[in-house]
């Protein structure tokens, strides 16, 4: 049987690079995926390359700064197929550079799309698991989520604070039997997920369908284990 058979998943930011691999590695372990992410057509695209495959997807145009917007999101998923056991939260921006240089319009803007959209999805997508007796919420962080350098400042505050949220969360889930973890990656080749394995390959960097196994991984535990972090680093990174 496949690893996410009979599940219900909503991914966001999977009109493009780590959260599309996740939907369609996803789709391909047998759950129905909900697409979300700002970009309607892309959204689109990724369901079409789902139902070609034999699987059962749906876009749900979302801005995951907007409340209302991810409150929506929920709702749409649970009425079109019934409920919800995955969440993976990959939606996210980069930005700010070095923290002189940074102006308060970017600063906010990371942490609005980051941070306070993981925290929007991870509140409504856990009220609606309290409602199923359970389900696993994956939050995508980053090895900026663990570590700092210069130049990250801001990038690496709003992926702190997304371990700080999935760490409150994971303890909070545990009378629920909802999971929390996060993925940390690192040098992921997020433009190349339509590209050739080969292609992959040659960017040296860590392919987006790794981070997909990993997630397909955390979504496919048995009911009595949890993996609160997983750092994916690029091989040869210095840090």
């Amino acid at each position: 049987m496949k690893r996410l058979a009979h599940k219900v998943a909503i991914v966001t930011g999977s009109s493009s690079g780590i959260g599309k691999a996740i939907a369609l590695q996803f789709a391909e372990e047998g759950a129905r995926v909900v697409v979300a992410a700002r970009r309607k057509a892309l959204c689109e695209k990724t369901v079409a390359q789902i139902l070609k495959r034999g699987g059962d997807a749906k876009a749900i145009q979302t801005d995951v700064t907007e409340e209302t917007q991810v409150k929506r999101l929920i709702a749409e998923a649970v009425k079109h197929f019934g409920r919800l056991d995955i969440l993976v939260n990959n939606a996210g921006i980069g930005g700010g550079g070095r923290i002189a240089e940074t102006t308060t319009d970017m600063f906010d803007r990371v942490m609005n799309t980051n941070l306070r959209g993981t925290f929007f999805c991870c509140r409504e997508g856990f009220r609606q698991m309290m409602k199923n007796g359970g389900g696993t919420i994956i939050n995508m962080s980053s090895v900026c989520g663990v570590q700092a350098w210069a130049g990250t400042g801001t990038y690496s505050a709003s992926k702190h604070g997304i371990m700080a949220l999935t760490k409150a969360l994971a303890d909070e889930g545990r009378h629920y039997k909802i999971r929390v973890s996060a993925i940390c990656p690192g040098g992921v080749a997020d433009s190349l997920v339509d590209a050739s394995p080969d292609e992959i390959a040659r960017s040296k960097q860590i392919s987006p369908y790794d981070i997909a196994e990993t997630a397909v991984y955390l979504a496919s535990l048995g009911p009595y284990a949890v993996v609160h972090q997983v750092i994916v680093d690029r091989l040869g990174a210095d840090w």
